[in-house]
């Protein structure tokens, strides 16, 4: 985590206090659950909540001569409580400690990347409807298609990122588990009751079956759906990224007032925020592989996935956010050009409308070879340089033989392309 890519709600949660508030709460709640049950008195578990501290410059001080953070923890905290701390703890081991704060860090963090998730959503729906009609030409393999509209361009963002917050909440429900079962994961020392109270508590559900750790296998899931929304945010960004490209100009980033983009150029207005957003993507996805990796611990604890989750936790769902928030205000202040749209769309002479001279053709009785034969070489004149399509099939004696001109002509209209819009933002945003 870097401020530069950071936002402080986020930060928040996976600072040191943070984390060793939860630590607290967890080890405070088993207190209350093993009162109840009779293992420790009520009275102590009463004074563990009214006394229960800590100070994380003195945890740092006791892990460095111990070289343990839960024991630097449980001793900071002893410090505060006093002799009612020997009853916290009780049955625990420190995986349920570690495991059951990290969940509960993942699902607030998702919270928070659920709310990013939404404004660019709201983002999207608003500039798709804006842009609903809008005419502009759609390209495959980057060369010059049929015509579509800037708006559906917009909706099938939309659609793609509404399937990525339904994984991310599922994600949310993988993740939001607590396990308080003691060394190796039998609960021979505490009662799996103590585990569904923290659980519940916590508003977590109590893990099905553990070893002394969560099974990873959950947290390789939350981070591959992590890395498929930052594809989907770089798909975005490219888009935006190419329609910026001097030769096209049909979108840009806004650019705000003082604002430069170059050093040496003072010409350039350059499209930074989606180039960052491919960037940041690159980083989110790549702390899935080693999330999966984590999968396969040995025998029923050991800690190679330590590490790595003490910084993918922090550095995705840090990075993950900021790249929404960002992503959602280039949709916000994208500056469209319509009439760039059109100037595009007319530049290859009326070649986009090549597949429905070919229909008609297989339709007024000319087979499809020898449709496809004779569309191709009017077009080819076209990407020539020598004039325009409509002109040259006006031209061609076996298109006049087999279509009247009227119908020739009709075939260049351009809402015959766009009469399945309403149909396709039905489907993407209700009737």
């Amino acid at each position: 985590m870097i401020p530069r890519y950071s936002r402080d709600e986020m930060v928040s949660i996976w600072e040191p206090q943070s984390k060793f508030q939860i630590w607290f709460e967890i080890e405070a709640h088993a207190c209350d659950a093993l009162a109840e049950l009779g293992v420790i008195p009520k009275e102590a578990a009463k004074i563990i909540w009214e006394k229960g501290n800590f100070d994380v410059e003195r945890i740092d001080e006791i892990e460095r001569e111990v070289k343990h953070d839960v024991i630097a923890f449980l001793t900071s905290l002893a410090e505060y409580v006093g002799p009612e701390a020997r009853f916290v703890h009780q049955g625990m081991t420190s995986s349920d400690v570690l495991d059951t704060c990290f969940n509960m860090q993942l699902v607030k963090a998702t919270d928070l990347l659920l709310e990013g998730m939404d404004r660019v959503l709201a983002a999207l729906k608003k500039r798709a409807f804006e842009h609903k009609d809008t005419l502009t030409i759609g390209r495959s393999h980057g060369i010059h298609a049929e015509p579509t509209t800037f708006g559906l361009k917009l909706a099938q963002a939309y659609a793609e990122m509404d399937r990525n917050k339904q994984r991310l909440q599922l994600a949310r429900e993988e993740i939001a588990t607590c396990a308080i079962s003691g060394a190796v994961g039998t609960f021979a020392n505490i009662d799996p009751r103590v585990e569904a109270h923290v659980a519940e508590k916590m508003g977590l559900k109590a893990e099905t079956i553990s070893t002394q750790v969560i099974p990873r296998d959950r947290h390789a899931m939350y981070f591959s759906v992590l890395g498929v929304i930052a594809s989907s945010i770089e798909r975005i960004a490219t888009e935006v990224r190419h329609l910026q490209r001097t030769e096209v100009l049909e979108a840009e980033e806004f650019f705000s007032k003082g604002q430069k983009g170059s050093s040496a150029m003072p010409h350039k207005r350059n499209p930074v925020l989606t180039e960052n957003l491919t960037g940041l993507a690159r980083l989110i996805r790549g702390m899935a592989l080693p999330a999966m990796e984590n999968v396969a611990l040995w025998h029923e604890r050991d800690i190679s996935h330590s590490s790595v989750e003490r910084m993918i936790g922090p550095d995705a769902t840090v990075t993950l956010d900021f790249a929404l928030h960002r992503l959602a205000g280039v949709i916000e202040n994208l500056v469209i050009y319509p009439e760039n749209m059109m100037k595009n769309l007319d530049q290859l002479g009326g070649l986009v409308h090549s597949q429905r001279v070919l229909l008609a053709l297989t339709q007024a009785g000319i087979s499809r070879e020898d449709s496809y034969r004779i569309v191709q070489r009017n077009a080819m004149r076209v990407w020539n340089g020598e004039g325009a399509f409509l002109d040259f099939l006006l031209g061609d004696e076996d298109v006049t033989k087999a279509m009247k001109e009227e119908d020739i002509r009709a075939v260049f209209d351009m809402s015959y392309h766009t009469k399945h819009v309403d149909t396709l933002f039905e489907r993407v945003f209700g009737a």
